[in-house]
């Protein structure tokens, strides 16, 4: 029985949350929400993607937030180097004013 607790709790402390936030140029938030949504399916049926939430701010539209979560670090980062992310990049570039990611680990279940 413990060993079985300590391998659950090694998978939940595994977890990444990546909160990013991107906001778009004020007369490029079409392009970059069209972008951004285009992101959501593929990412979604990615190893190791357990959530990806696409949000864009009430007062401020130019404001995106995608909320992920991803079974380790690792997958996350091969997620970020796959193809239809290089794609965005190539997309929206000179249209993001700001984008900030964070990693965050989940600490109470």
């Amino acid at each position: 029985m413990f060993q079985f607790e300590r391998k659950e709790k090694e998978k939940i402390m595994s977890k990444l949350t990546i909160v990013a936030h991107i906001t778009a140029k004020s007369d490029k938030i079409e392009l970059v929400k069209t972008e951004l949504e285009k992101l959501i399916d593929i990412t979604r049926a990615e190893e190791g993607c357990l959530q990806y939430d696409l949000h864009q701010d009430n007062e401020n539209p130019a404001h995106f937030m995608f909320y992920e979560n991803w079974e380790s670090r690792e997958l996350w980062q091969i997620h970020m180097n796959n193809q239809h992310i290089k794609d965005y990049m190539a997309a929206t570039d000179g249209a993001v004013e700001v984008f900030t990611l964070h990693e965050m680990t989940h600490l109470v279940a």
